[in-house]
């Protein structure tokens, strides 16, 4: 008789919160200098937050997601924690003087904004087959990301795009909560309001 062998997948914790908390935090470090909140002296201080916590805790989270079979998961977590290690080494260069943008400095975060911007774009209309909470954290930070931009070429003051950006810190704050409280209690202590996934069928 042949021998039969079960194969089981080895299940994996949800990587989601971890992911949230991690852009949140350091969203908020740097959202709280944008909107002038703290002394100008803090303007760095998102830098090793961004390079570890959001940068390579956020990486891992996108890692993890891809087990998980979570394509959108995935792409977010890994796209945004390379965005915060690229802006976190670009300002770490620029001040050590290997990265020179000469007159251009703020006109180059502007572009790096843009491009992140058009990828949010996008990110952002898969959130509404996903939950409300997600709805709010993309819509957050897509205003954060078009004030940013006008404030990178100086038509505005950073400061909108502060406080923009702590509400899409808030929101994603919430959704990491409700990620890690909600299966503990049982319940939807923080609903989050989920849509659903739209099934493709097989023609």
């Amino acid at each position: 008789m042949a021998e039969l062998t079960e194969i089981r997948e080895s299940s994996i914790a949800d990587p989601g919160p971890l992911g949230l908390a991690a852009f949140a935090l350091t969203t908020f470090i740097l959202s709280m200098s944008n909107a002038h909140l703290v002394p100008k002296e803090f303007s760095a201080l998102f830098v090793p937050l961004g390079l570890f916590y959001g940068g390579m805790c956020q990486v891992l989270a996108g890692m993890w997601e891809f087990k998980k079979n979570n394509t959108f998961g995935a792409t977010a977590f890994t796209t945004y924690g390379a965005f915060w290690i690229g802006l976190s080494t670009t300002v770490l260069l620029e001040t050590l003087n290997i990265l020179d943008f000469g007159a251009f400095g703020h006109e180059a975060i502007g572009l790096y904004l843009i491009a992140f911007t058009i990828f949010n774009s996008y990110m952002w209309i898969a959130t509404f087959r996903i939950s409300n909470a997600l709805v709010a954290v993309f819509s957050s930070l897509e205003i954060t990301f078009i004030l940013l931009v006008f404030a990178e070429y100086g038509l505005i003051s950073s400061v909108p795009g502060g406080l923009f950006g702590l509400i899409t810190a808030s929101c994603a704050w919430y959704a990491s909560a409700a990620g890690i409280l909600n299966p503990l209690y049982g319940r939807a202590l923080l609903p989050t309001g989920p849509r659903g996934v739209a099934k493709i069928k097989n023609k």
